[in-house]
């Protein structure tokens, strides 16, 4: 016999050991993956495909403040010469004069594909002689002298044309040869990094570069680095969530240790309390990472929320079961069993949600307290010693019982406050939830202020409206793009948008520049209406022999490709406006809106873009599509929080046999959760999707609570119910302090849990106890 006790433990150690394996080799994430729903729609998939993978996602904005114009400069082309020889970065670019040239001699080269003026009538003779003549005019201005260089190659200013497309004067502001900021104060660069956003790892290796860099420029003068950028706050993110769940979870096991230090009064006791709280957060994530290969930062930190029920396993165990023998022993195994089953269903609703997020947390909360549930049930009693040193509790469990015996006279008010607070609820319905997916951002204000100031001055497009057009190949999808341009052309000029970008402006599709290029004449026929059109405006033919030597050349090149805006500026806006993803390319529009508005008209863009609209031009706005997104993942989680609930509800009728036994363990349960939610919308606190997690905790803890009263309203033989009391209180207690500590944290995830888990499993045994009915023995007193 004493060979099989030991078999538990021993397949318990086994199971540990190759759950830690995978919990070690897992891999982690704090991307938007979790939000994005299995089976997303096209939109939903090009945005969280671009916010993961796309350019945006891979740009780090450096800023160096600090000292004067002249240092900071000179730290900028350190830094920027040092991040160019790392293979981490695609490119570094900070406005130094050479770049600026590269991108002049690429238009130059390239102008007669660039320019949307080069058409037939361009080149005829009355198109020749009037843009020859506007040239002229331009060089007797003061900005004449950039055309006053490229005449003889360039008289129709094809260069100034696309110069003036592309916007060049709405670049950032130089200082001492580098890029700065409005005020000055500031020298900034732009890093591309080669791994994308959703690689924090890559992401935090970059930054590291990015300070030693820095670092190693000598500055010397009280210089200080700003970073920003989508991956900048993924590393943050991540870096803040993993600090305050080890940080409160070390706060909330300080405090819960010491508690129970002085119920126990012994080491290996408290030492044996914990296993059952480690099996089950070591068996949750080693089960998620199984199930779905990659763990949710959110899942990691709701880990420290399984201490909250798991130790309250071992509680029952230590103090319920030392004088509990034959009938009580079993009676006290069920309680918790149905306990544990009550919460699995709860949770078990969240694992068909098409929201990979919301389905990890139902499976790591599940194979948790199972985990925790079967290591106390059969490993826990093989190892204890006989003799368990703990303080004597049934006169605290006395205590408790005539104070609440003193109490009964308030549960009266317990249906008025419960109407009250679903009165206030349903006022407040339509204000009730959080549906912004930025209240569950960890990223604090001032970073945000930081990143729209910085891209501000770096004259960063408003990807706020992004206008995408999708196609099987490149050049139809660079077509579509300027189809689509077209039409926002009209748009601009009605002043519906302020104005729009396009990688069509600095890499036009072959068949628009094939068309250009047809547009050109050959060399003879050019150089006849030359002579024709240079009439009048005292101008030598000989002196534009460049212009019909090159004219000629551009007419008969290859088309421009990306390949050829390696080097310049244009690459960078090229890789962001147009990339492939999912089998397909895609052409970004990022929209403008109109200086004196303060959004875009979608419902006029849809319209002027419809007939080229279904699966290949889209128009979003992405905060309306992240906030859909939330907005669902909310909606679904209600829903499927509902059906739990009901589940529960026929779980305990299966097992209690009894409406009336029923409704008593779920009563207590509801009002607390109604007490909760209405606290929280009278303290101003709109509900989130963390909130509804919460009171997901407070049902599975409380129901624990709710049937030890049931059974004692059952079962009034027993004679341990001053010690179950005493167990209750003390398992409550560790409840509230581990969940309280949460509510102080600084990300939205856990202190949204620490606000509605602690009050909330306190008013649960409160509740469960009041609407306990009176025993003999209360009524006597």
């Amino acid at each position: 016999m004493s060979r099989w006790r030991w078999l538990g433990p021993c397949l318990w150690l086994l199971l540990l050991a190759l759950a830690a394996v995978v919990v070690a080799r897992a891999r982690y994430s704090a991307d938007l993956s979790a939000f994005l729903p299995r089976a997303p729609s096209a939109s939903q998939q090009l945005l969280v495909q671009q916010l993961r993978d796309g350019l945006a996602s891979r740009l780090i904005l450096i800023g160096i403040d600090g000292a004067d114009a002249a240092t900071r400069a000179r730290v900028s082309h350190s830094v920027a010469a040092k991040l160019r020889r790392q293979p981490e970065f695609v490119s570094v670019s900070n406005g130094e004069e050479s770049s600026q040239e590269q991108d002049r001699q690429l238009i130059f080269r390239h102008r007669y594909q660039l320019s949307p003026t080069v058409t037939a009538e361009r080149f005829s003779v009355e198109g020749l002689h009037t843009a020859i003549d506007d040239d002229l005019q331009l060089l007797a201005s003061p900005a004449g002298l950039l055309a006053k260089s490229l005449f003889q190659a360039d008289p129709t200013g094809e260069t100034l044309q696309v110069i003036d497309q592309l916007g060049s004067s709405a670049g950032p502001r130089r200082e001492q040869g580098v890029w700065s900021s409005s005020d000055g104060a500031r020298a900034l660069l732009i890093a591309q990094t080669r791994a994308v956003g959703s690689d924090t790892d890559a992401q935090a290796q970059a930054m590291a570069l990015i300070r030693t860099a820095f670092a190693s420029a000598d500055p010397g003068a009280g210089l200080q680095l700003q970073l920003t950028g989508p991956g900048v706050f993924s590393v943050e993110a991540r870096t803040t969530i993993e600090h305050e769940a080890v940080r409160l979870s070390l706060m909330s096991t300080a405090v819960i240790v010491t508690l129970l230090l002085l119920v126990y009064r012994s080491l290996p006791t408290l030492l044996f309390g914990l296993l059952p709280v480690a099996s089950g957060a070591l068996t949750g994530v080693a089960a998620v990472a199984l199930g779905f290969g990659v763990v949710h930062g959110i899942t990691l930190g709701f880990g420290v929320t399984l201490i909250g029920e798991s130790v309250d396993y071992s509680i029952y165990l230590f103090i319920q079961s030392r004088r509990a023998a034959g009938p009580e022993h079993s009676a006290l195994w069920r309680t918790i069993g149905l306990g544990v089953l009550t919460s699995v269903c709860g949770f078990a609703s969240l694992l068909p949600s098409s929201f990979p997020g919301l389905a990890q947390l139902g499976l790591f909360s599940i194979s948790g307290l199972l985990a925790a549930a079967a290591v106390t049930r059969w490993v826990l009693p093989q190892l204890l010693p006989q003799r368990l040193r703990m303080v004597e509790l049934a006169p605290l469990g006395n205590a408790a019982g005539r104070l609440l015996a003193r109490a009964r006279s308030v549960a009266a008010v317990l249906l008025p406050l419960a109407l009250l607070c679903a009165w206030l609820l349903y006022h407040e319905r339509h204000q009730l939830w959080n549906r912004d997916l930025s209240a569950l951002s960890p990223v604090a204000p001032t970073a945000l202020a930081l990143d729209a100031s910085m891209r501000a001055d770096l004259g960063a497009p408003d990807v706020g409206t992004l206008v995408i057009t999708s196609a099987a190949d490149r050049q139809q999808a660079l077509q579509l793009a300027e189809q689509a341009a077209a039409r926002l052309d009209g748009l601009v000029d009605s002043g519906v948008i302020g104005g729009y970008d396009s990688v069509t402006r600095f890499l036009p599709s072959e068949r628009t520049q094939q068309a250009r290029q047809a547009s050109v004449p050959p060399e003879p026929e050019l150089q006849r209406r030359l002579n024709q059109a240079v009439m009048g405006l005292g101008v030598r033919l000989q002196s534009l022999q460049p212009f019909l030597q090159q004219a000629e050349a551009a007419r008969t090149a290859a088309p421009l490709s990306r390949a050829d805006l390696a080097g310049s500026s244009f690459a960078l806006g090229a890789d962001a406006l147009l990339w492939h993803g999912d089998a397909r390319w895609h052409a970004l529009l990022p929209l403008r809106a109109p200086a004196a508005a303060t959004g875009i008209d979608l419902k006029t863009v849809q319209r002027a873009l419809a007939p080229l609209a279904g699966d290949q031009v889209l128009v979003l706005n992405i905060k309306q599509q992240l906030d859909a997104l939330y907005d669902g993942y909310l909606t679904e989680a209600v829903r499927l929080s509902l059906i739990g609930l009901l589940a529960i509800v026929v779980l305990l009728l299966v097992a209690l046999r009894s409406v009336m036994r029923t409704a008593r363990v779920i009563a207590p349960l509801l009002l607390a959760v109604l007490v909760v939610s209405a606290g929280l919308v009278l303290s101003g606190t709109r509900l989130t999707i963390l909130h509804l997690i919460g009171m997901l905790l407070i049902i599975a803890v409380g129901s624990n609570y709710a049937l030890f009263f049931d059974r004692r309203a059952a079962d009034r033989s027993g004679t341990t119910w001053p010690l179950t009391l005493a167990s209750l209180l003390i398992a409550n207690a560790c409840t509230v302090v581990g969940f309280g500590v949460l509510a102080f944290a600084r990300v939205p995830v856990l202190s949204a849990l620490g606000q509605t888990v602690a009050p909330g499993t306190l008013l649960a045994l409160l509740f469960a106890a009041l609407l306990a009915p009176r025993d003999r023995t209360e009524a006597e007193r």
